[in-house]
């Protein structure tokens, strides 16, 4: 087998553009195909987050790729949620107790355009554009395009495929077509849409909001944000529900019925948002959807990668997060891997997916639960004191205790499973000893620290026992 051996990359977004910069590093020869135009050339945001979370382990796939101080300077620092309610009044919610954990708000195209670029300095990697893959011959290795410009079919051969063409991934519909394994699908659908809006910039030039921060108007049944961006704009998203409630995207059909829907539930916002009914009717309104499936790969020839194999909805920011680690997660494959034998790409794939699919399968749940508590419980009295008591935590023993949030967010070398597991135990302990009156908000902290973790380690141990028990 040889060395350089040709790899055909279809979707060059985010993970796609980040792929190709890997192994091109890495000395492959590398065709990278996008069915949409070169945003760096033509604007085609329309209808996609126009821009995203970007925390720490997405910096890690960046430090891999050493692009880090690149990416660095494309970022807005948040340092917490702003909770904004029906009054208008503000509450600043941190991320972390402590001060050098945060995430931050990146443009998609500019980061994307940056990760091309990088990609496109390497000779072996080449990128093409208005080629839209229509199928793939995973047995055989090829795929079938469109060329959106000559309107002509054309088949590109490869030693080995990857897919990171998004939730709407041709191989994996190709996977599910082809009946030629055991291929399990799954695509469950959130009842809420959502849609984007825009803060424009102050006259001056600056943000006419707090800057260092996204912005959250949670309602219970629905919910509206706003990230910053570089030129003083914000990137606002309502999430609201298809067809139920009083309001929803279904009856939202008229200038009157918008402009009294964000008078009564988020009347701060519509004085920054001049351009509301504008931006309501011009722009998409999007589906949420959670994506699963397995296997990822077809032997040795074929892999689905980021929203291919796992698309998840965003309410935990780590939708890219995950797909980046994607790439460092499978870079360490490939390097105790043995590309070039002949058990080759097949061990490569299997060990790959083996480590991460257990990850990105909870990452996906946590997404949906963190969609309830954005929307709703970050209003809730006792969600507040948690959050308090482990900021607390968090800000005097840095070293002993991380949140849920914190595990998730901010330790790129623990697992999404294991901060789930984890994060979850330590929120019904700490949720049900202050239900119980077993913590004192107000006692000696070390005590209290000393008490949650005694509860999570036995929480963790009960839930072990009965994982064991029902196997």
């Amino acid at each position: 087998m040889k060395k350089q051996q040709n790899i055909l990359i279809i979707g060059a977004g985010l993970c796609g553009s980040l792929l190709a910069l890997r192994l091109g590093q890495r000395g492959f020869n590398i065709n990278l195909y996008e069915m949409r135009p070169d945003l760096r050339k033509v604007d085609i945001s329309a209808g996609r987050s126009i821009n995203l979370a970007l925390s720490d382990r997405g910096l890690k796939a960046m430090r891999l790729a050493g692009v880090e101080e690149q990416v660095k300077e494309l970022c807005i620092p948040m340092n917490g949620r702003l909770l904004h309610d029906l009054e208008g009044n503000t509450v600043l919610a941190p991320y972390s107790g402590r001060e050098h954990e945060f995430i931050n708000s990146i443009s998609r195209g500019d980061l994307n355009a940056l990760l091309l670029n990088e990609a496109e300095k390497h000779q072996n990697v080449n990128i093409h554009f208005n080629k839209k893959c229509k199928s793939v011959d995973f047995e055989n290795t090829t795929a079938l395009f469109e060329d959106y410009e000559t309107k002509e079919n054309f088949v590109e051969d490869a030693d080995i495929i990857f897919a990171t063409d998004g939730a709407g991934s041709a191989l994996r519909k190709s996977y599910f077509l082809g009946k030629k394994f055991l291929f399990s699908f799954s695509q469950d659908w959130l009842t809420h849409g959502y849609k984007e809006l825009s803060i424009l910039p102050a006259k001056n030039g600056g943000y006419q909001t707090y800057k260092n921060a996204l912005h959250i108007w949670g309602r219970d049944s629905f919910m509206l944000i706003a990230l910053p961006n570089l030129d003083g704009s914000f990137t606002v998203t309502l999430f609201l529900s298809f067809d139920d409630g009083d309001y929803n995207f279904g009856n939202l059909n008229t200038p009157e019925k918008v402009l009294e829907f964000f008078e009564k539930y988020f009347k701060d916002a519509l004085e920054l948002l001049p351009n509301l009914v504008d931006d309501f009717f011009t722009n998409p309104t999007s589906p949420l959807g959670t994506v699963k499936c397995s296997p990822w790969h077809y032997k040795g020839n074929t892999l689905l990668m980021g929203d291919a194999a796992h698309a998840i909805v965003p309410f935990y920011g780590q939708g890219m997060n995950a797909s980046f680690e994607d790439v460092v997660v499978f870079d360490k494959a490939l390097e105790e891997g043995e590309p070039n034998s002949e058990a080759g790409w097949e061990a490569i794939f299997k060990a790959y997916e083996k480590n991460r699919k257990m990850d990105t399968d909870a990452i996906a749940d946590l997404a949906i639960d963190n969609f309830h508590e954005m929307k709703g419980h970050v209003n809730n009295a006792i969600f507040r004191e948690k959050r308090n008591l482990e900021m607390a935590f968090e800000k005097n023993f840095p070293d002993d205790y991380s949140s849920k949030y914190s595990l998730v967010t901010f330790n790129e070398d623990i697992g999404y499973r294991e901060a789930m597991l984890r994060g979850r135990a330590q929120d019904k302990a700490i949720l049900n000893m202050l239900a119980d009156r077993e913590l004192n908000i107000d006692a000696d902290l070390k005590t209290n620290l000393e008490k949650v973790n005694r509860a999570t380690e036995e929480i963790l141990e009960d839930d072990h026992v009965a994982k064991n028990f029902k196997h």
